[in-house]
């Protein structure tokens, strides 16, 4: 058992178990405060701004017919880049503000940005909890924060997957406007580092695909644990409380 895992603690309600249980066993409920205000903020924040980046960049990937009339009567694709653009900003910031927060928040503000490689207990907890989702094992650890499994993928699909993005993003947003401006002098460098322009914007394409497929295996996840762990998950970005919904041994 990692120290993430839940030690012995004094259950914050208990909970008759229901009538016909002839032994009249009791479930008890116990409530930790994991995350905190801001760091939810920040969560709620990034999931709008990367819904709009998803839905706007497919739209810029594959750009909708050429609208009849005049030019300057249809600017449906300049609101689109628009869009993408400024919701590009806002999740920077954002993110920015996460790291910051990871310094000066509780200790589960950092799991997001460091794996405990170094400790052996940690791949066999892993392990567990892989065979877990693989329904090859029959009850899950208890984690105050992220279980060994979800760490690892928000850090690897996430965090490198968002600053790829952002960097590749921001190259682009600079190439456009101008070799003088702040976006190509921070980020310019990237093209010319991943062959050219075009190649950039295949890569950062590809890699919206692959937010996307991180974003439906973290709501899978999340509504699967839910229901079938003992431990609540999407309450807890919404309050900041994590329910332990029983008081089994691991």
């Amino acid at each position: 058992m990692s120290e993430q895992s839940v030690k012995a603690e004094q259950p914050a309600a208990t909970v008759p178990a229901a009538e016909g249980d002839s032994d009249m066993l009791v479930r008890r409920q116990t409530a930790v405060y994991v995350y905190e205000a801001p760091l939810r903020l920040w969560h709620w924040i990034t999931v709008a701004c990367i819904t709009v980046l998803c839905i706007t960049g497919y739209f810029i990937g594959s750009p909708l017919p050429t609208m009849p009339g005049e030019a300057s009567d249809n600017f449906l694709m300049g609101y689109i880049r628009f869009a993408h653009f400024a919701a590009g900003y806002i999740v920077t910031i954002a993110f920015i503000g996460r790291i910051y927060w990871a310094f000066v928040g509780n200790s589960h503000a950092r799991e997001l940005f460091i794996l405990p490689i170094t400790k052996k207990s940690w791949y066999k907890e892993l392990w567990h909890e892989m065979r877990w989702y693989m329904f090859l094992e029959k009850t899950p650890k208890k984690y105050i924060g992220h279980n060994p499994m979800g760490q690892s993928a928000m850090f690897v699909f996430f965090v490198l997957g968002l600053t790829f993005m952002i960097f590749t993003g921001f190259a682009l947003y600079g190439e456009g406007l101008g070799y003088d401006s702040w976006a190509s002098q921070m980020f310019g460098w990237i093209i010319p580092l991943m062959g050219q322009s075009q190649d950039v914007h295949t890569w950062h394409h590809l890699g919206m695909w692959y937010i996307i497929l991180f974003i439906m295996s973290h709501i899978y996840v999340a509504v699967r644990e839910d229901i079938m762990s003992r431990q609540s998950l999407i309450s807890t970005m919404v309050g900041g409380w994590r329910m332990f919904k029983d008081d089994r041994p691991d």
